[in-house]
Order: C-alpha cells, then sequence, then structure tokens
C-alpha cells in the first residue's frame, strides 16, 4: 500500500558552476549545486545537482535536478536518491516530473520506490513522497 510524507524545505545554498553548454539557444542554459534542509515527515538534508533553460527578464523557462538525500522519510532513516523536473511560463508551473530512483535506498529506505511532488505556495516550499517499501 502507498504511504505518503510531507516536508517542507529551505535552500541553504545555490552555487552555480561554470558550465557552458556551448550551444546558444533562446533561453540561458546553467547548472547550480543546492543544499536543502528538509523538515516535517522528511526530515534530513540533500544536496542537489540542478540544471535549467531559463529567462530571468520572463521566469520561464525548465530545470531538471538530480537530489541525494539523507535523513528519515516517516521516521524511518537512510539515503536515497529522487528526481525532479517541472517548467514555468513566469507564473505556474507544468509538466511536472518526480521519481524516487529504484534501488538507490539504503539503510530502513532500502528498497524505497515511489514518485512525490514538490509544491511552492505562498513562499512555503514543499515536498511529497508517494511511497513503498518492502515489507
Amino acid at each position: 500500500m502507498t504511504q505518503t510524507a510531507e516536508g517542507t524545505f529551505t535552500v541553504s545554498e545555490f552555487v552555480p558552476t561554470d558550465h557552458v553548454p556551448g550551444v546558444t539557444t533562446a533561453l540561458g542554459v546553467g547548472h547550480a549545486h543546492m543544499l536543502k534542509t528538509l523538515t516535517g515527515a522528511i526530515e534530513g538534508s540533500s544536496s542537489t545537482q540542478f540544471s535549467y533553460a531559463f529567462s530571468e527578464e520572463t521566469g520561464v523557462g525548465t530545470y531538471v535536478a538530480l537530489e541525494s538525500f539523507e535523513g528519515s522519510v516517516d521516521g524511518r532513516r537512510g539515503t536515497l536518491n529522487f528526481a525532479h523536473s517541472a517548467t514555468t511560463d513566469g507564473i505556474t508551473r507544468t509538466d511536472e516530473f518526480f521519481l524516487i530512483v529504484p534501488s538507490s535506498g539504503t539503510g530502513e529506505l532500502a528498497g524505497i520506490t515511489g514518485g512525490g511532488a514538490l509544491v511552492i505556495d505562498a513562499g512555503t516550499e514543499r515536498i511529497r513522497f508517494d511511497y513503498l517499501l518492502p515489507a
């Protein structure tokens, strides 16, 4: 049976890299490393590889991210990876994707699978895992 865990997160570090793609498009392309602190039923920290094509002028763009998480989910400790992406038209998020990477869990999170979401509303950044763990 799928379980749901929710939390909030804050970004404590956003460090752009010197990535230059070698191809010029209508949107700037970049890469950054992020550190996040998560609280709630999802508690711990994550290190994120974040790539994006984005216009600061219009707010239009798409990102893809891969996170390495260490902490607990509903009190179960371990580590896991999750991937997510979304597109924005400058106002709303669309084409969202979220996946807990299969076979990435360790400790009490070994075997975890599932999906979830990132939701940003009224300045609060929320995370949700919809997950399964082996019996």
